[in-house]
């Protein structure tokens, strides 16, 4: 069984107020989840359970990215529909200066490996969007982080058309 980064955003909306949830707007765990500096912290947290339940998570592996999630997710304030990484990237290749989170730390993030690396790197990003975030886009991005989930956040945060999207246009 796989993650669900949607069950995650739900989750994140029923604590923040939505929908009117079994745990709704529950602003003492999201407090909580902000405060803690480290992954193991968050695991100790009744919500970050919630979110492990939720999401489908089935091991101790799966726990701590899900604590990871659940650290991050309350720093996030209000929900975006736009990719995180085209939200923070450069207008154009050819501006770097015009992005949000510059090119440099946009190299470091996605050279961060590790959870407690990656709450660090993911708190700044954050951070830098004034908490607004595609809360489904950043959950499946902190579940699967990869080297597809990096590839895939380099096209969206240069704006560049990933190679087989061109292939298929020259093709036609």
């Amino acid at each position: 069984m796989s993650l669900s980064p949607s069950a995650a955003a739900q989750w994140w909306r029923d604590l923040q107020g939505g929908d009117a949830g079994p745990r709704s707007k529950d602003r003492a765990a999201l407090a909580r989840l902000r405060r803690c500096g480290t992954v193991a912290e968050a695991m100790r947290e009744p919500a970050t359970f919630d979110l492990f339940r939720r999401c489908g998570g089935q091991s101790e592996f799966e726990l701590s990215k899900v604590a990871l999630l659940a650290a991050l997710l309350s720093h996030v304030r209000e929900e975006s529909s736009e990719w995180v990484a085209r939200f923070v990237g450069p207008e154009s290749p050819d501006k770097p200066e015009t992005a949000v989170l510059k090119p440099l730390r946009f190299r470091r993030l996605m050279e961060a490996d590790g959870e407690e690396e990656l709450l660090t790197a993911f708190r700044r990003l954050i951070a830098l969007m004034d908490g607004k975030a595609n809360v489904e886009d950043l959950a499946r991005a902190l579940l699967y982080w990869s080297e597809r989930t990096r590839v895939t956040w380099t096209y969206r945060y240069w704006n560049a058309e990933a190679p087989q999207a061109q292939a298929k246009e020259t093709a036609a």
